[in-house]
Order: structure tokens, then sequence, then C-alpha cells
């Protein structure tokens, strides 16, 4: 089933070299009439959009020092946490589900706890309302974590205005890509004038900046399924075959975070193809809710999508298998195939080796039962009808 070309594993808007010959437009601005907002923050990652709410909530409560985050989500979060000397603790998730288990979660809370951070993964809404419940009144501070899942809503309303503040990525594949950025909302603009004081006095980092430009650049040029086969799939081909997964998806990251701005001429590019997300996005769900019906023939196998009010985004479907054996069948035909799939997250944070000594070693078994039962299916554009059902015949025969 090898190919010349290789299918992106997650739907990021394609990029067009219009977007470098971009003028001078609002990033900030465009974001935030799109995501029904007065106002938006960008930042230079998803990691340093959550590092600034991090540091203004310490500074309003600094005798608090935890966080608490989802057993699964990823590493980055974690890391995010460490790097600011705060602590960190993991609930695990509901059995079968993306969400808080929620007496797990209050097992974690004290007057020491400064946040919590749902997580929306993958494009899926988590249910952020039954989090504010259980913390209102605490004075913990929640951060909605939707660095996957720009553009979803719940009840019409974008995701991220339902805690305190909500960040987004603009990581390479993403939904909208400035090759690396992030955005952030809040309910309260006193957030945002707090967290772009702290971003004003970061340092420019030109010879940084320069080399996120060519980045850019370059992703521009090979964000095309004929290129991918080299810039994506050789590196994780490799890494496969060293048997280090890890690396396979890109989850090891350093523990350094670099904080700096963002040039305007990327946030000019980035806000030339945000014209084009909505449509993107509104593409993507019908054609992930036609291939969702057809994975739902398939015994055994459970894809993840939104429940009454929600409307998620669709950058990849979510497939929870039957066993962690049948899963494991399916990615040694699949993963290498070049049709887009792959794996969130290798593993619940607690079993991550670079972790160890930021995250506390516990056993969270709904999350890590996640993690060895599931794969994600791409829903790139590129990824064709007959892609897609070479893709569930294999499940189907594992």
């Amino acid at each position: 089933m090898r190919r010349l070309a290789e299918i992106p594993p997650t739907a990021g808007l394609p990029p067009r070299l219009s977007d470098l010959l971009a003028s001078r437009r609002d990033l900030p601005g465009e974001l935030s009439a799109q995501l029904g907002t007065a106002r938006a923050l960008v930042t230079c990652s998803g990691t340093a959009a959550l590092m600034l709410a991090l540091r203004v909530a310490h500074q309003r409560q600094p005798r608090r020092d935890v966080v608490v985050v989802p057993a699964f989500t990823c590493p980055l979060v974690a890391i995010a946490a460490h790097a600011l000397g705060l602590r960190l603790r993991i609930a695990d998730l509901a059995r079968d589900s993306l969400d808080f288990d929620l007496d797990a979660l209050r097992a974690q809370l004290d007057d020491r706890v400064l946040a919590v951070v749902p997580t929306h993964l993958g494009g899926r809404v988590t249910d952020v309302a039954a989090i504010n419940h259980i913390v209102a009144d605490s004075g913990i501070t929640v951060i909605e974590d939707a660095a996957q899942s720009l553009g979803a809503t719940i009840d019409g309303r974008s995701i991220g205005l339902a805690g305190d503040i909500g960040f987004f990525s603009l990581a390479a594949g993403k939904g909208l890509s400035t090759y690396e950025g992030g955005v952030v909302i809040a309910r309260d603009p006193e957030w945002l004038d707090a967290m772009q004081t702290l971003q004003d006095d970061l340092p420019e980092q030109a010879a940084f900046e320069r080399r996120r430009c060519i980045e850019l650049i370059g992703y521009t040029l090979f964000y095309r399924p004929l290129p991918m086969r080299w810039a994506y799939g050789l590196p994780l081909r490799r890494a496969l075959k060293r048997h280090d997964p890890v690396g396979a998806i890109g989850d090891r990251f350093p523990l350094q975070v670099p904080l700096h701005r963002m040039g305007e001429w990327r946030q000019g590019i980035g806000a030339s193809a945000t014209a084009r997300l909505p449509r993107f996005l509104d593409e993507r769900r019908a054609c992930a809710l036609s291939r969702v019906e057809r994975l739902r023939t398939i015994p055994g196998a459970h894809v993840y999508t939104d429940r009454d009010g929600e409307r998620g985004v669709w950058p990849t479907l979510l497939v929870r298998l039957d066993s962690e054996h049948r899963r494991d069948a399916v990615l040694e035909r699949l993963w290498t195939s070049g049709l887009g799939v792959s794996r969130m997250f290798i593993h619940a944070l607690p079993d991550y080796a670079e972790l160890h000594g930021i995250v506390p070693r516990q056993p969270c078994p709904n999350a890590t039962d996640l993690a060895a039962r599931s794969l994600t299916i791409s829903n790139s554009p590129w990824l064709g009808d007959g892609d897609f059902e070479a893709i569930c015949r294999v499940i189907e025969a594992s």
C-alpha cells in the first residue's frame, strides 16, 4: 500500500504561495472577528500562550503553585508548567471518554491549585462547564487547551470562552498555521491586558524569528502530498525503524520553551490565510461526518464525535479499537503506508520517560488505555474516498 505521495497526518489548511506576499494585515483582529470575541492576542506558540496565562494567574495568586492537567494530553503542557517552576498534578480521563474523570479531578484539588487545564483533544469539545461547577468560588483559574481545535464551538460560542482563558495553536499542520504560533482569548479583557504586558517585555529575538520565517516558507512549499513524502514520511519511517514511536510523531520536546514575539510578516501570512479558514473547516466537517458513518459500520471501532450543542473541528478522526493488539495490527499495515494514519499521543503523561521528574508517577488506567487502543485517520482534503475505504478495509480485516 506504499505510495509516492504522503497524506499529512492532520488536515492543515493548505498554504498558498500568494500568502507569502501578504500585506501587513491584522491577524489578531481577523481571528477575534471569526471567534466572536472583542480581542485576541497572538503569541509565538501555543505553549507560550499557556505560559503567559499561567504567569498572570500566578501573579494574581502567588501562594498557589500547582497546575492540574488531564493524563492524556500533549507533553508540552507539562513542560510549560515545569518551565515556570510550577508543580504538576494529573487526573485520569473518564472511562472511554476524552473528558476528565470528575472524581479524579476533585481528588487533586486543594488550596495550592493555581489552574486546571482541560484539553479539547483533536478538535473534540470537552466539558468545561462541569469543571467550572467543581472549581466555582475556589480561586482556581480554568485555562482551556484548545491547541488542536481552532474554530470549534459549544452552543454557538467559541471554545476558550467557557473557562477564564483559552488558547489555540498555529503550529505546522494545524487548521491555520504560521509554522509556529498561538492565539489567546479570554472572557475578561484584563487577562489579555496582563498577558500583553508580559509579552511586550519579551525580547524580539530577530535571529529566531528569521528562522521561523524560513521554516514557514518551507512549510508553504512542502505541505503537499509529494514533498511531504520527504519532509514528513522519511523521518517517520526512520524513527519507526529505530523503534522510536515518540520521535515518529514528534512527541519529544526540549524542556526550554522559546519565548519571543511573532513578527509582522508571519502575522500577515496568517491573516491572509484566515479568510479561507471557515469554508475549509465546513468542508472538512462534512467530509468527516460522512466518514464517521462508514467507520461506525466496523465492529469494535469507536469514533469520537460531537455531543448535543458541540460543533467540533476535524483535523483527524480519532478511533478507539477494541484491543491494543488490534490497534497495533492496523498500525503495522498503515502507519508507513502514506495514507495519513497515525497516533495522537504515544503515551499517557506518566509513561513518557522524558517527563520523569516532571509528571507524577501514578496510575491513570483510562488515559493509558486510550493511548494503547487509539489511532488517528487524517481528514486531509488529499485523502480521497478510495484511500479512506482502503483504510477501513484494513481495520475490518485486523
